[in-house]
């Protein structure tokens, strides 16, 4: 923790707001002109469009996500979260990832705290659901996935293996989409390594309340993206939701039941519930209540933006709000960095107004869907490539772009890595049993003749 007396500005979150506003007010600040303190419980910013691939295995874990500390040679990044904030004294509670919380006084606070997953109270969806909001979470649904696969070939319970090979997903939005569409390319693939499992044991499902699904590209797309699932042997449940999941058994609205060994959900997101101890306004759903220039209402030092914040959509008209997508944070980012160096100095601050460039969905490997500009729709591969052009040059820093590229040129040229490594869910399992207490020597059975010698005596 810095000691320094000039001007703290004190960045909670470290994702796509908290990232690229700390690298823009670095970029623009003068020398010694303040502090940029960044705070978040994870020591990296995760890229989450990439998350589906990295389920498929076609990016690796590390590849999509950038270490804070890297990345802001020049702020202070501290690892924890924040619990409070009091504005009457300018200062916040950190609870640190070790030792007893303390406050750090701030001048300037950025609230980027990003949002977690919106669930609700379904019996069973606590204890069995996957979520896909963090690496941690995409690489133990690929793990998860093959060891499903290696069970499935290994036992002769005909119910044991159908279970195995179930797999539901919850959600039809870019997130439920695209994971549905890499874990179904990747189990293709790696049926062909198995002797008693192939595609056709296999069942996808997936679940989505509304009348469609991808509503972000429109109606059309949307509905080609149905069938071509549905190609793939994808069943595609619309206007429906899933009721329970009690002991893995999934009960859908619409009557269809089905015993899911694997069960994913990415039904929407929420903002952070620990706004609600910043002494921030909220919306109607927890969001912290912006003006245009990202400042928060009511605060002149205080500025939010991205999943967490209610900021209004100029583009789009009176009323509207801008949606909870990387586009729109990764640029809000830019214009918050700006207007915290422009509140430093008392310049203006600059009205946030962006009009939505389009939207891009992979659907596994040399398949995907897009819409640019609102009027320019993309099918099939030439989609799948504006998709990774996309991603790949948005992904944070320089080093990470280069590796991804690199991931993606292997891929032409080498096959899929079709491994699960299920024990890295228990990692220190083998060797607590190696060093835990010898188990007792079972007694040898006595021969028959003993045992009756024994008994007439």
């Amino acid at each position: 923790m810095s000691t320094t007396e000039r001007p703290r500005i004190l960045i909670v979150g470290g994702g796509y707001v908290g990232l690229y506003a700390a690298m823009r007010i670095l970029k623009k600040m003068r020398y010694g002109e303040a502090t940029v303190t960044v705070v978040d419980p994870r020591s990296y910013m995760t890229y989450l469009p990439f998350l589906p691939e990295a389920a498929g295995g076609n990016v690796a874990p590390r590849n999509l996500v950038a270490p804070l500390r890297s990345a802001l040679k020049k702020a202070e990044v501290l690892t924890g979260a924040v619990t409070g904030v009091d504005h009457a004294r300018k200062v916040a509670t950190i609870q640190p990832a070790a030792g007893d919380s303390y406050e750090l006084p701030f001048d300037y606070l950025v609230v980027a705290t990003g949002s977690v997953s919106r669930t609700f109270p379904i019996p069973g969806l606590a204890e069995h659901g996957i979520g896909m909001k963090t690496v941690e979470e995409a690489i133990s649904l690929r793990n998860h996935v093959m060891a499903q696969l290696d069970k499935a070939e290994s036992t002769t319970d005909e119910a044991v293996r159908r279970k195995a090979l179930t797999f539901v997903v919850v959600g039809g939005g870019f997130a439920g989409v695209e994971t549905i569409a890499e874990i179904e390319d990747m189990a293709r693939d790696a049926a062909k390594i198995y002797k008693t499992v192939s595609r056709d044991d296999m069942r996808f499902i997936m679940v989505e309340a509304a009348n469609r699904i991808l509503p972000e590209v429109g109606p059309d797309l949307g509905l080609w993206t149905k069938e071509k699932l549905e190609e793939r042997n994808i069943e595609v449940f619309i206007e429906t939701s899933m009721e329970s999941c009690l002991d893995q058994h999934v009960v859908l609205k619409n009557g269809v039941e089905v015993d899911a060994s694997t069960i994913v959900w990415t039904a929407g997101v929420k903002p952070n519930p620990v706004l609600a101890n910043f002494g921030l306004p909220l919306g109607p759903r927890g969001h912290v209540d912006t003006a245009a220039t990202l400042q928060v209402q009511g605060f002149d030092y205080v500025w939010s933006a991205g999943d967490n914040a209610q900021v209004p959509d100029l583009a789009s008209g009176e009323g509207a709000w801008c949606p909870p997508n990387a586009q729109h944070a990764c640029r809000q980012a830019v214009v918050l960095g700006d207007n915290v160096i422009s509140g430093m100095r008392g310049f203006p601050q600059k009205e946030y107004k962006h009009k939505n460039l389009g939207a891009v969905a992979g659907l596994g490997l040399h398949k995907g869907v897009a819409i640019l500009f609102g009027k320019v729709k993309l099918k099939g591969r030439l989609a799948w490539w504006f998709h990774r052009a996309y991603h790949g040059a948005m992904v944070p820093t320089v080093n990470r772009k280069i590796r991804v590229f690199t991931d993606w040129t292997l891929a032409i040229f080498l096959k899929r890595e079709t491994v699960g490594l299920a024990q890295m869910e228990k990692p220190f399992e083998a060797f607590q049993e190696a060093a835990g207490p010898a188990p007792k020597p079972v007694e040898a059975a006595k021969p028959a003749a003993d045992k009756e010698l024994a008994s007439s005596k």
